[in-house]
């Protein structure tokens, strides 16, 4: 067996943690390790509980922050040096020291006034002789290496997700659910109505079922339309708290706005069918002749699954319509009806900067709207790289991570005519036969700073 000698302090190593160095000391006084912890929370199910903590590895700079997750262990009473008492969440760990790679218990503590970020107990030291006249033995690391880290080398931890739903037996936000938990992840649905904002100067809150809520990882926001203004309110809060959440509150509430999207998505040069938007009745006539005698689609800037869309076949048939709207004091758009489509769409889902499944949307006899809602039908198809590349410039123009892109095919090639921020994952998974909970769960991993390993 490889003799090993430590002096009473030491670089060492816990790269399940995402800790490529540190000076810890050796302290044969003590059973188990302790490591400076802050923002400990415990969460997950009975029995599988994990702890999630933050790090400040480098001395010189507090601002520098790691955090991690690990399966809770046990919690034990400590006494510490001045004699008090405290309860403290244990968890184990790897620890490279000497040379050698060993499975160490280690509880979490505050030792924000402590010399030394951690300290090596004497369970972590069986088989170890420790000089205690000497230091770093077993050379040095630096500091540095957390500049050179790469997003691919960061540990394995488990996140905590919150869910942003009004529909918790969706089929997307289920899926979402078992993807998640079945990479270790936890998962809770949150009902984004009864959430609650404590809005201070320096630190935000968020409040729902008389409880003050955790810090989360990650928010996925499932936002239905007829609550965009709240639901944008309580995910700006998030994002004010540090959380990654996965498509931001301005890009929801952009891709929202559908007479603001149009805009932004015309002012980039993307393809749309020609759009024209009024407010004066006095202007009606003069608005639907921008299009000649091209029959018209008349939307509500509110409209979701194919309501508030109505097709006029003739300039006397979208004064009728638009008449009609007016009177009922609500926003819409005009824009050309493109007749070579036949009323097909094609519907891209966009994460991040990759269409991950695409499938065409035929109405139902007798209808123009191809929404699968409407009782249209649909089937995968395999889309051009120049659709692929406009599918995702719109969703990136919009700023979303995640979106529906629907594309209509015409003569002069593919047009935009919606971004959808909160897609539904049931129609298109199921005729693509894609696991699209799951990407959409890895691509969170990704930007979170985790690495499945």
């Amino acid at each position: 067996m490889k003799k090993i000698n430590v002096g009473w302090e030491e670089w060492i190593s816990m790269p399940d943690l995402g800790v490529p160095a540190l000076i810890a000391k050796t302290d044969t006084g003590a059973q188990t390790s302790s490591l400076h912890a802050f923002n400990i929370q415990k969460f997950g199910k009975k029995n599988k509980e994990k702890v999630r903590f933050g790090i400040q590895p480098i001395p010189e700079d507090p601002n520098y922050k790691i955090f991690c997750s690990a399966k809770l262990i046990d919690e034990r009473k400590i006494r510490s040096s001045n004699g008090m008492v405290e309860v403290r969440y244990v968890i184990s760990t790897k620890l490279n020291l000497g040379g050698e790679a060993r499975e160490i218990e280690i509880t979490l503590s505050n030792r924000e006034n402590m010399n030394y970020k951690m300290l090596i107990g004497r369970s972590a030291l069986k088989g170890i002789t420790v000089k205690p006249n000497t230091s770093f033995i077993n050379g040095e690391l630096s500091y540095s290496l957390y500049k050179k880290s790469r997003r691919k080398s960061l540990p394995k931890r488990s996140l905590r997700i919150a869910i942003l739903t009004r529909e918790p037996n969706n089929f997307s936000t289920q899926a979402l659910v078992k993807s998640a938990e079945l990479r270790d992840h936890d998962v809770e649905l949150i009902d984004t109505k009864r959430c609650y904002l404590d809005i201070k100067n320096k630190v935000p809150r968020v409040h729902y079922d008389n409880r003050e809520l955790p810090f989360y990882d990650v928010v996925i926001p499932r936002i239905g339309a007829s609550i965009t203004h709240y639901g944008m309110a309580v995910v700006r809060h998030f994002q004010a708290m540090g959380t990654y959440c996965l498509n931001s509150a301005d890009s929801i509430g952009l891709s929202r706005d559908k007479l603001a999207a149009h805009q932004i998505l015309s002012f980039q040069r993307l393809p749309m069918p020609n759009t024209a938007f009024g407010n004066s009745p006095k202007d009606t006539s003069r608005m639907i002749k921008l299009f000649g005698e091209s029959s018209l689609v008349i939307k509500l800037l509110n409209s979701t699954q194919g309501k508030g869309i109505v097709l006029a076949e003739s300039q006397k048939a979208a004064k009728a319509v638009i008449s009609a709207f007016r009177n009922l004091d609500a926003n819409f758009l005009a824009q050309e009806y493109i007749k070579e489509s036949k009323g097909e769409d094609i519907r891209c889902l966009v994460l991040g900067r990759k269409v991950i499944a695409s499938m065409v949307r035929t109405p139902a006899e007798g209808e123009f709207k191809s929404n699968l809602h409407a009782g249209g039908k649909s089937k995968s198809i395999k889309i051009t790289i120049e659709e692929r590349r406009l599918a995702v410039r719109a969703s990136r123009t919009l700023g979303l991570n995640l979106s529906g892109v629907d594309i209509i095919r015409s003569d002069s090639g593919p047009k935009i005519i919606e971004v959808n921020s909160s897609p539904g994952l049931q129609g298109i998974q199921g005729i693509t036969k894609v696991d699209l909970a799951s990407k959409i769960i890895q691509y969170i991993e990704m930007y979170s700073g985790y690495v499945k390993t």
